[in-house]
């Protein structure tokens, strides 16, 4: 069985190789959904009886080791220094430092490593996260799957 939440959240980036617009500062509202295979749950009596994850435990993991941390920050490749000079000098600044240029791609393959641990298989359902998914726009995203290599 495959469960999927989704959640969204705002985030500016750049991409300073990038040979057009994504050059520049510019934000998104981006969405990001998190799919989880297992078995579903047999338990009788207790509340997750008859799900693979409660879709409320999901979003609480996802919010706080990704989505809280990304939402409403300036999402910066450590290696562009122009704009790590520049979010230095606003004290205060919500600035997350990434080791990858931040597109789709490097943002979904980054969510699924922070996330992949902290899904754990607590009911011997076999639980495991499958895909994120970011979307950067409602008509482009990235899929990061765990059958790919590297994940």
């Amino acid at each position: 069985m495959r469960i999927t939440r989704r959640l969204e959240f705002d985030a500016g980036h750049r991409i300073p190789d990038h040979a057009s617009q994504c050059r520049h500062l510019h934000g998104h509202r981006y969405a990001i959904e998190i799919t989880l295979t297992g078995g579903i749950i047999e338990a009788a009596g207790q509340p997750v009886n008859g799900m693979v994850m409660d879709f409320g435990e999901v979003k609480t993991i996802a919010k706080a080791h990704v989505v809280d941390v990304w939402d409403h920050a300036f999402l910066v490749f450590r290696g562009d220094a122009q704009v790590m000079q520049f979010l230095a000098s606003m004290p205060g600044h919500k600035t997350v430092v990434l080791d990858c240029v931040p597109t789709a791609e490097n943002l979904a393959r980054e969510a699924f490593r922070i996330l992949d641990p902290r899904y754990h298989d607590s009911y011997g359902n076999h639980l495991r996260l499958e895909r994120v998914r970011l979307y950067e726009t409602p008509n482009c995203w990235a899929d990061a799957v765990r059958d790919d290599a590297g994940l």
